[in-house]
């Protein structure tokens, strides 16, 4: 729960930051409408994560919309999914359903979706009817954009979905519509290849691939030609739609979570569907007049595609590859969390200026509050003198009297009177009182003001003055000590007790009165209930305020359970949030994440002592922040983490040294413990070369090539970022007299980080590893009658 909560406070502060809205940062705008066209169910995954980028790096993306070609089944789910928060409430994500594929046999299933998409006219007149709401509800964003001549489709699908058979059909459809509202509809595939998630059925999911890979070398092809009746009106009534002769997509851009050099990407396809958002804002982007990437190589269709065409005219296909450099915005929202809770933990440990005295003072336990307390539990002593009217057993002579023991003579005139008088009296009431006593009701309140007054009684300082030891102070042992004591005392009082009692009455100091042995009598009564029951008293007083203390010694015992219980609670949240933070960080770059916690240990501390120098010591403590943490155990560490982090959010993450140029705050950060372990100073430019060669090498491009030597391919490469940055400025300077590749800018007033798309293209699908090695199952599972093609294999160009 604690991580979960963590982690959700750490994202939060990444989206404020990635929104740039306090940091002076500029975002993108699109020139054109743009649309996304999901085809198939194996790309579903897609979806969110390509509108989400497309939302957080375009300043206009509110009116992006996305259409699902799915199966029967599945459109249900896509409507339910849908993304509709925009004005209007319009939903932008449509689901646009396919021929069903549920229990379809593998075998035929690419042949039976296209059999059965022709054969039945409900798709057709469905997909007329999606398709051109969707038209529609693109108009109703006119606002957003500069101009509403072009739209930019972007299909993107699965290269082993069966669903993409129907890939021609889709394409052309949805051009034929949108080509009413707008003249020219500019149109690129995003061939997803996830070689990852093949697993045991790694044969029949290449062949499907290698099916829909040969599919598309015919769509490319320059003398490609489609004619379909494919527009439906509301009568039912058929159009033909006509392609060509010439390649249906404008770009194909095949894009795979195996890299390169042959490795996974750490990110899955998570990279893939930025390159997607990237690439689509590179191509229409809204380029201002006052763009300072002006004159530093912007983006050209014409010119990419061009590069990509070898000598021979054959059009190549693209790749691409992304990286970005970031302040890691969420590691360092979870450091500064953990920091200032150790700060406040630290602070709440210190120990206490408090004396002993003062420490028994606050919780009533030195020596004038006992017996204060002790006082107030025993009967007034002036009640002993009510015990003269007592009637006594017979009228017994003094000389009767006088040979008698005090306990003989007590016994001869009361028998048990006075005895059960004193009880009664006395011993119940005073027992009745220490029974009402409960020490820590009223410790709890008193401490719970004192934890947040100036200086502080904290739950750690309480832990150790309730501690039995006789060390640190202790005031349970100071207690135990004085009980000790008073045991002593009633033992000797006790004596002294027994030893008055076996004194003889004559021998007592009373007045006699001769001749009036009566008043002799009366005179030895009230030495009697003076004497004898005084000590008793005393005694009385003496338990009494041993009781008391009995009392207080088992509430500071349970003062010490629950303060210990809070001690414990601290240490686990502090631990929960310690392995929070560092795994988060070990989660990223090496360079980006340098120094973390090392770092932002010291801009805590400092920015928390500003805090406390404005207004004033112990100001983290009070009702306005923290308040009692003790309260806010009661209710779970939750909430203790929780109003932390709202203080992180409010008071700490918001002050100046968190508003630094990630190059400014990367250096900071690897400087930090130079002066501490007399490491060498990393400079600006060594800083920013481990940065350049970190995105250059982050950014590989994502297909595996076969023998792809360095001179068929054409290559650019794109920063996103501020151009007028310093880092960027070095960028554009490394290698500037010797590179091969096009380097170019797209500039956005960010001081948050930069980002590296890197394109590359001129390969052709028999160059790709993917292609060679499922060659040979989809020749085989073809010779073992799959039917893995909706056309006939005339129509197919021959395998390469």
């Amino acid at each position: 729960m604690i991580k979960t909560l963590a982690l959700s406070y750490g994202e939060q502060y990444a989206v404020q930051e990635e929104a740039q809205r306090s940091k002076g940062d500029g975002r993108s705008s699109i020139h054109y409408p743009a649309l996304f066209l999901f085809v198939g169910d194996k790309v579903a995954p897609a979806i969110g994560p390509v509108l989400d980028s497309c939302e957080r790096k375009w300043d206009n993306a509110g009116g992006v919309m996305a259409l699902h070609a799915v199966s029967g089944t599945k459109s249900e789910d896509t409507d339910r999914s849908k993304r509709g928060s925009d004005a209007g409430g319009k939903d932008r994500v449509l689901a646009m359903a396919l021929p069903d594929m549920a229990g379809s046999d593998p075998r035929t299933v690419r042949h039976e979706l296209y059999r059965k998409f022709h054969e039945d006219t409900r798709y057709l007149a469905e997909m007329n009817k999606v398709i051109r709401r969707l038209s529609n509800s693109i108009a109703d964003y006119g606002r957003l954009y500069s101009s509403f001549d072009v739209i930019h489709l972007s299909i993107i699908t699965r290269v082993d979905d069966p669903l993409n058979v129907l890939l021609p059909e889709i394409t052309l459809l949805a051009r034929a519509i949108l080509s009413q509202s707008f003249k020219s509809v500019q149109t690129d595939l995003y061939a997803l290849i996830n070689e990852r998630e093949q697993g045991d059925n790694f044969g029949y999911s290449s062949s499907v691939g290698l099916a829909f890979l040969r599919e598309l070398d015919r769509m490319q092809a320059t003398d490609y030609t489609f004619n379909a009746p494919l527009l439906v009106t509301e009568d039912g009534l058929s159009i033909p739609v006509s392609h060509g002769p010439s390649a249906l997509f404008d770009l194909v851009y095949l894009l795979s979570d195996k890299n390169e050099r042959g490795m996974m990407s750490a990110h899955g396809m998570d990279d893939n569907y930025e390159i997607i958002s990237h690439i689509s804002l590179l191509k229409n982007r809204v380029r201002p007049t006052s763009d300072q990437a002006t004159g530093h190589g912007g983006y050209n269709n014409m010119t990419f595609k061009s590069g990509i065409r070898g000598s021979t005219g054959r059009q190549g296909y693209a790749s691409a590859g992304f990286s970005g450099v970031r302040r890691p915005n969420v590691q360092i929202a979870l450091a500064v969390l953990y920091h200032a809770f150790r700060r406040l933990a630290a602070d709440m440990r210190e120990g206490s200026p408090w004396t002993m005295r003062e420490r028994q003072s606050l919780l009533g336990l030195d020596p004038d509050s006992l017996r204060e307390h002790r006082a107030q539990l025993v009967p007034e002593k002036d009640g002993l003198s009510e015990m003269t009217g007592l009637m006594s057993h017979g009228r017994p002579s003094y000389n009767e009297l006088k040979q008698l023991s005090l306990r003989e003579a007590e016994q001869q005139l009361f028998g048990d009177g006075g005895e059960a008088y004193f009880r009664n009296n006395f011993v119940a009431e005073s027992n009745r009182r220490v029974e009402g006593i409960h020490p820590l009701r009223g410790w709890r309140t008193l401490l719970a003001a004192q934890e947040t007054a100036t200086p502080a009684v904290t739950f750690y300082q309480l832990a150790e003055w309730t501690a039995d030891r006789d060390e640190g102070g202790s005031v349970l042992h100071a207690l135990r000590q004085h009980m000790t004591g008073l045991r002593s005392a009633l033992v000797s009082a006790q004596d002294e007790l027994e030893d008055l009692y076996a004194e003889s009455v004559e021998r007592q100091p009373f007045q006699r009165v001769p001749l009036f042995d009566k008043r002799t009598v009366r005179n030895f009564i009230h030495y009697l209930f003076s004497a004898v029951y005084g000590k008793k008293y005393e005694l009385l007083c003496m338990e009494s305020e041993l009781a008391l203390c009995s009392r207080l010694e088992s509430a500071l015992e349970q003062l010490h359970v629950e303060c210990v219980a809070r001690v414990k609670a601290m240490e686990t949240l502090e631990e929960e949030l310690r392995i929070t933070v560092m795994d988060s960080i070990g989660r990223t770059n090496e360079t980006t994440g340098q120094n973390v916690m090392e770092y932002y240990r010291v801009v805590t501390e400092e920015v928390m002592k500003e805090i406390e120098t404005r207004r004033g010591p112990g100001i983290f403590f009070s009702d306005k922040y923290m308040g009692s943490i003790s309260k806010l155990l009661e209710q779970g560490k939750e909430a203790v983490a929780e109003r932390l982090i709202g203080i992180c959010q409010r008071e700490i993450l918001t002050a100046d040294p968190f508003a630094l140029s990630f190059e400014e705050e990367l250096l900071r950060r690897a400087n930090v413990a130079a002066a501490y372990e007399n490491r060498q100073v990393l400079s600006k430019e060594e800083l920013f070369k481990r940065l350049y060669h970190n995105l250059e090498d982050s950014a590989t491009i994502n297909v595996r090539l076969f023998e792809y030597t360095q001179e068929h391919r054409h290559e650019e490469k794109y920063f996103f970022g501020d151009s007028a940055s310093e880092f960027l400025r070095y960028a554009f300077g490394v290698d500037e007299t010797t590179r091969i590749y096009r380097l170019g800018f797209v500039h956005e007033q960010r001081r948050s980080g930069v980002e590296k798309l890197n394109l590359m293209g001129g390969f052709h699908l028999e160059d790709l590893l993917y292609y060679r090695n499922g060659k040979v199952y989809y020749e085989t599972y073809a010779q073992n009658g799959y039917q893995l093609h909706g056309v006939s294999e005339e129509q197919l160009p021959e395998m390469r």
